[in-house]
């Protein structure tokens, strides 16, 4: 495996693809967030006096509801999350934009959510993966190897002991003081 850790999916370009979800998703809520934003009409018009109208002249006002089958601009229900099939139905219902009915705007944002939820679920999982095999015991190629080289250790210590008690003898035989800190002669 190359080194780099895990990586993101990525599509045909190298780019993650987290981004280009990303991106789609601002390209689709842009139209709606700009036509929410210009010109808003005072709340205190009634949406039924744009019955008839357009859809457009009927969503310049956020709370109003535009129905394509009637062509009517109905008050939104702000009580109720979605408009009750008796005011209108759901796949000829507009709210914030034209082109974008209810059915679809249900079932792109269940998409979204979903797709969100799956990513937090992921990205727990892979967390506590990597957690766990940082934690867990070392197997046998890894036992050999610790066994190894505290085996390398023990011998370096034999060594390095056998070596001081050979310069120890040295000094003795030659009368020279181990701890003077330059090995001056005594006499």
């Amino acid at each position: 495996m190359g080194s780099g850790g895990d990586r993101a999916p990525t599509g045909r370009w190298g780019r993650p693809l987290g981004g280009a979800a990303l991106l789609l998703l601002l390209l689709l809520l842009l139209p709606l967030l700009l036509s929410a934003a210009a010109e808003p009409t005072p709340p205190g018009t009634a949406c039924s006096q744009n019955t008839n109208r357009t859809c457009e002249e009927c969503l310049k006002n956020v709370s109003c509801l535009w129905c394509n089958t009637d062509n009517a601009c109905l008050d939104y229900p702000v009580t109720k999350i979605l408009p009750p099939a008796s005011l209108c139905k759901l796949s000829s219902a507009r709210w914030g934009v034209c082109w974008v009915n209810f059915e679809a705007l249900i079932i792109a944002m269940s998409v979204i959510g979903g797709i969100f939820l799956l990513a937090i679920v992921t990205c727990c999982c892979c967390c506590c993966c990597r957690r766990k095999k940082r934690n867990r015991k070392p197997d046998r190629s890894e036992e050999k190897a610790m066994r190894e080289q505290e085996e390398r250790r023990v011998r370096q210590e034999e060594r390095r002991a056998e070596m001081k008690s050979r310069h120890d003898e040295i000094r003795k035989k030659y009368g020279k003081s181990y701890l003077t800190p330059f090995c001056l002669v005594r006499g």
